[in-house]
């Protein structure tokens, strides 16, 4: 299964996968609001996103990554934003396969790590990150400012 790159030909299907993921974290868009979000992403090249296809040109899942600078390591990491793998194509690895294609960025960019945040009960999630060596941190806690 080919995972590339999105480029703007793209992104008609990865804003209906996009609707997808966030009908999964309960926060409902319109299609055409998702797909001006994604589209400024890849026009002001401020995030970087990978589409995996199945063979016959399906989008399945996509990951898509922001850069960020790590102040306690003084180096350059990625935050691993957004993965979503469609219903009827998980179980068969395209989460993984995107998962490794957003390591593969990250080390040919010279970060010095990746960093994501999951839903708690997103447990199959968890069990795929802990499989491909992330860690669980038990040091830091995550707080948000709501300015909405």
């Amino acid at each position: 299964m080919p995972v590339k790159a999105v480029v703007a030909s793209d992104l008609d299907e990865l804003a209906q996968l996009f609707a997808g993921y966030l009908e999964f974290y309960q926060v409902p868009r319109p299609v055409d609001v998702i797909g001006e979000f994604l589209a400024a992403r890849l026009q002001k090249g401020d995030s970087t996103l990978f589409l995996a296809r199945d063979a016959s040109g399906t989008a399945q899942g996509f990951v898509q990554l922001y850069p960020f600078y790590s102040s306690l390591a003084l180096a350059p990491a990625f935050l691993l934003s957004d993965l979503y793998v469609s219903p009827d194509a998980r179980r068969q690895g395209v989460g993984e396969l995107l998962m490794n294609a957003a390591r593969g960025h990250a080390e040919a960019t010279g970060a010095c790590g990746l960093q994501l945040e999951t839903a708690k009960t997103n447990l199959a999630g968890q069990a795929l990150y802990e499989r491909l060596g992330y860690v669980k941190d038990e040091v830091y806690l995550t707080y948000w400012l709501s300015l909405a």
